[in-house]
């Protein structure tokens, strides 16, 4: 009598490789969005973002100053109030 089941002596790795992984996290801090990055490995973009999240989860944590000596502005100003041209909604 068999039970139907198949024994597998060397089961295969489910998953991506680890190189896929670390090639779609660099592409990521690279300035690529999670949609291109996984039509160009041929995964789904939610699959890119679980790499990238559980990449960012094992960071250690960055501890905070105590004291800011210097810090730097961009020079950007806004006018919100001083807008020559009225809303159109």
């Amino acid at each position: 009598m068999h039970c139907s089941r198949k024994y597998t002596p060397e089961p295969k790795k489910q998953g991506y490789p680890e190189s896929m992984r670390k090639r779609a996290v660099e592409m990521y801090v690279d300035g690529g969005n999670l949609r291109r990055i996984a039509r160009h490995l041929k995964v789904a973009p939610q699959t890119v973002a679980y790499w990238v999240t559980d990449l960012a989860e094992a960071l250690p944590n960055v501890p905070m100053p105590s004291e800011v000596k210097e810090a730097e502005m961009d020079e950007l100003f806004t006018f919100i109030g001083d807008k020559k041209t009225e809303s159109t909604f």
